[in-house]
């Protein structure tokens, strides 16, 4: 992955272009028609007021992460502070063609937006000058692949029931998954906005979950996010860049090569439950010391713990049923990996709960193949962790990420063309 950089996006075709393969109604060419005119006057310097210059940006608000390349921004690079996931389902009059369309505009949104350019038809293209590291990551549901015509790859279905789920469907599944995350909030908004807009002729909204984690400047660079119980959470990831990072998320056969999965589990946290448990509760539950994330076998956050050291007593100290152990058990002589990439969400609580918020998690996992990877991983979690007496997941969501595009490519190009 290209590292984060600043530098001007090349004109690109307008929207007629985008939608030479049909049309969107008389109603959405005038908007097009309008977006390009505006377009047109931001990129024109006499139409600007004369001796008026748009100052340099803040450190980090100009950070442009690169669009284009082998795989998707979003997955490998670092997570920024804030994000929203928006899950889509698609019209009931949306053919292959249409589906293809979409692809097309929100591409071009999207390859403009991370740069700091406004999109066509931007109305508010002052918010989009600060790109503060914006990635926009699209995934595939079952749904999109049915209407483009293509097949599906096996694992992408919906996730079997667990025992600990307590699903809402308001939080599951979609057609299409579009993440958007900066390290600026305003910029989050502004993005998702445009998209939704350029979506709407082709889509409806399903989901929308918002997340956050340490702004930037906070903790060192590549620092492990705390979550909301305060936990050291991702600890186990391979390393981004790495050979092993490769392994582990990229898929490198099937017309997914260069792509991966996504599981998106939005999962409740009971912190006005956990504040009623004692340090030694809370650490025996995670298997871990909470303030640095060394395993209670000893060392610092990336020592590896030894499931075999016990205490003065003889009980294992690390317990059999803590969140650790059992995240990262055996199954028949094999070790699963994911790559982890959560955000915390918070917001207020529901009117005569008796609660102080309603808080948890949206847990993002990206791995090869969620099947041979994930399952096996939640499937330990399910029988007894005992984090699960303080979290319940209520969301439920996979999708297919398809590799990175060209310049003048449109993202799933490879996949459904």
């Amino acid at each position: 992955m290209t590292a984060p950089q600043e530098h001007p996006l090349p004109d690109r075709p307008g929207r007629r272009h985008l939608l030479r393969a049909g049309t969107l109604g008389v109603g959405a060419l005038g908007i097009g028609a309008a977006g390009a005119g505006l377009d047109r006057a931001l990129r024109d310097p006499a139409r600007t007021e004369a001796g008026s210059s748009r100052p340099d940006p803040a450190p980090y608000g100009g950070t442009a992460v690169p669009f284009h390349g082998a795989h998707q921004a979003g997955v490998e690079t670092p997570a920024p502070a804030a994000a929203t996931l928006l899950a889509l389902d698609l019209r009931e009059n949306v053919d292959r063609d249409g589906v293809l369309r979409m692809l097309r505009l929100l591409t071009d949104d999207a390859a403009r937006l991370t740069q700091g350019e406004p999109a066509l038809a931007d109305t508010e293209p002052e918010l989009a000058a600060e790109p503060a590291s914006l990635t926009v990551t699209a995934g595939f549901g079952p749904g999109l692949m049915a209407r483009a015509d293509r097949p599906a790859p096996e694992w992408l279905a919906p996730l079997p029931a667990f025992g600990i789920d307590q699903l809402e469907e308001q939080w599951c599944d979609g057609d299409l998954l579009l993440q958007i995350a900066a390290d600026d909030p305003l910029t989050v908004s502004h993005a998702a906005r445009m998209l939704l807009k350029d979506s709407r002729a082709f889509a409806t909204i399903r989901w929308s979950q918002t997340g956050f984690r340490r702004s930037p400047g906070v903790v060192r660079p590549g620092s492990t996010l705390r979550n909301l119980f305060g936990q050291l959470d991702g600890t186990a990831n391979p390393a981004p860049g790495s050979e092993h990072f490769s392994t582990v998320v990229w898929r490198d056969e099937g017309p997914f090569a260069g792509g991966t999965s996504m599981v998106v589990r939005r999962i409740r946290m009971d912190l006005d439950g956990w504040d009623e448990a004692d340090r030694g509760a809370r650490e025996a539950a995670t298997g871990t010391r909470l303030d640095s994330g060394a395993p209670l076998s000893g060392g610092d956050e990336t020592t590896p713990a030894d499931f075999e050291k016990v205490s003065a007593n003889g009980f294992p100290v690390i317990g059999e049923f803590s969140h650790m152990r059992r995240a990262r058990g055996v199954d028949d002589g094999e070790h699963q990996e994911i790559y982890r990439r959560p955000y915390n969400y918070e917001h207020a609580p529901s009117p005569g709960s008796g609660q102080l918020s309603e808080a948890g998690q949206v847990f993002i996992s990206f791995q090869a193949d969620p099947v041979a990877q994930f399952l096996p991983i939640q499937r330990r979690l399910d029988e007894l962790d005992l984090l699960n007496q303080w979290t319940t997941p209520i969301g439920s969501a996979v999708f297919a990420i398809p590799p990175g595009c060209a310049e003048g490519e449109f993202l799933g190009q490879s996949v459904l063309e």
